[in-house]
């Protein structure tokens, strides 16, 4: 596990743990904590406990200077904003690494820096083999483990607290929120299709879903030991690399297009054309939690008045205040309809049952799925990519050679 990855997961995890015992959930906190403690001794991994000391010690800072920011309870769009840019400066961090030693490593060099595992998530297509492989032929890959293991970790956000991923964490997402306040700035009329073209367009991103999900369910049973082992499998990273690092110009006429449409509407690029969005837009509907609105608190049946402003904060253009309990796949629990709402009993993120989850809660829940179960595949060894490095440096050297 590189430095990067390990700063970033330590915080991450020492941050869920003070907001639970900032929370006065103390109990919990300490379970937590002990299993995050255990599991970095466990893995024999020095540098990770001093970076575990180190980040309770800037946690224990920001909690008696600034509770505000760790407590932050009744206020979904701040716990949400500080959560999408911790993700995003995490990957950006990732990126930079992972483009310095695919750099070297394309130079003949022996890389200086090490490989960051976790940029096999962007690996979607491979994960999905991998997944194929183990639960066929209880064959586990070791070229690129992390792909599986981060792309279970999305689906399991799915299933458990529906697109929160999307609303929360995807950097995408983000970068997709700050073209669109771009292009306000200079028109500021919004270009939202019509209806019936809108339910057409929402469907591409399905198509695609689709398309990739061919790619992976025809691959013969018999052909994923070769496929594994193959050397298109080994460099598979390498090929992402070079396609962002060196764009055709038929791969920048596709991010132009994807910019555009996020600039021109909100969640663009999410609604129309994400196939991770359409996956777990899919899965969201298993999850327990979803937004409800209570009629005994609302002020259109408790009063009587025409109040539709959680509809009009819908990044989604879900129609909230018609509804009873929100099902459209579109809904990223934002809570976005929960900070407009004027009455906070109003809206709830809830289970049907009544178990509530604030803005904070689904922050510690995303935070100990997205790290706790990658340090539990790090610990047991299923995390870190066993290609040889002279084998990827030889490799590299002969990427537009290297085919399925």
């Amino acid at each position: 596990m590189s430095t990067i990855e390990s700063i970033t997961l330590m915080l991450a995890l020492v941050y869920s743990t003070s907001l639970l015992y900032w929370g006065g959930k103390k109990w919990g906190a300490l379970v937590s904590g002990a299993l995050l403690l255990g599991a970095t001794i466990a893995s024999f991994f020095w540098p990770l406990l001093l970076i575990l000391l180190g980040a309770v010690v800037v946690v224990t800072i920001l909690g008696q200077y600034q509770p505000a920011f760790a407590n932050a309870e009744g206020r979904p769009n701040k716990i949400r904003e500080i959560c999408q840019h911790f993700f995003a400066l995490s990957m950006l961090l990732v990126g930079v690494q992972y483009a310095i030693n695919a750099a070297m490593l394309y130079a003949g060099e022996t890389p200086w820096l090490m490989r960051p595992d976790v940029g096999d998530a962007f690996l979607p297509i491979a994960g999905g083999i991998e997944l194929k492989a183990i639960l066929t032929l209880d064959l586990w890959d070791q070229n690129h483990p992390a792909a599986v293991v981060m792309l279970c970790v999305v689906l399991l956000t799915g299933l458990i607290c529906k697109r929160a991923f999307c609303g929360w964490a995807c950097p995408l997402g983000l970068a997709g929120e700050y073209l669109y306040k771009l292009r306000k700035r200079f028109i500021s009329a919004e270009l939202l299709p019509p209806a019936w073209l809108d339910w057409p367009l929402r469907m591409l991103k399905y198509l695609l879903l689709a398309a990739l999900m061919y790619l992976v369910i025809s691959m013969p049973t018999a052909t994923l030991p070769h496929y594994l082992t193959g050397n298109y499998h080994k460099v598979a990273d390498l090929k992402m690399a070079v396609f962002f690092m060196m764009p055709s110009m038929v791969a920048l006429i596709g991010f132009s297009i994807i910019f555009a449409l996020a600039a021109w509407r909100r969640q663009g690029f999410c609604r129309y054309i994400c196939p991770y969005g359409a996956m777990l837009g899919i899965v969201s509907f298993a999850s327990p939690f979803k937004i409800r609105r209570s009629t005994q608190h609302c002020l259109i049946e408790t009063k009587g008045m025409s109040c539709d402003k959680c509809t009009r904060a819908c990044p989604a253009n879900i129609s909230v205040h018609t509804q009873k309990n929100i099902h459209s796949d579109e809904c990223q629990a934002c809570m976005r309809c929960m900070s407009a709402c004027p009455k906070k009993e109003a809206l709830q993120f809830s289970t049907r049952n009544g178990i509530k989850l604030s803005a904070r809660g689904l922050m510690i829940l995303l935070f100990t799925l997205m790290f706790m179960v990658p340090l539990f595949a790090y610990v047991s060894g299923y995390w870190q990519s066993q290609t040889p490095q002279d084998i990827k440096m030889e490799l590299i050297q002969k990427l537009d050679r290297i085919g399925h």
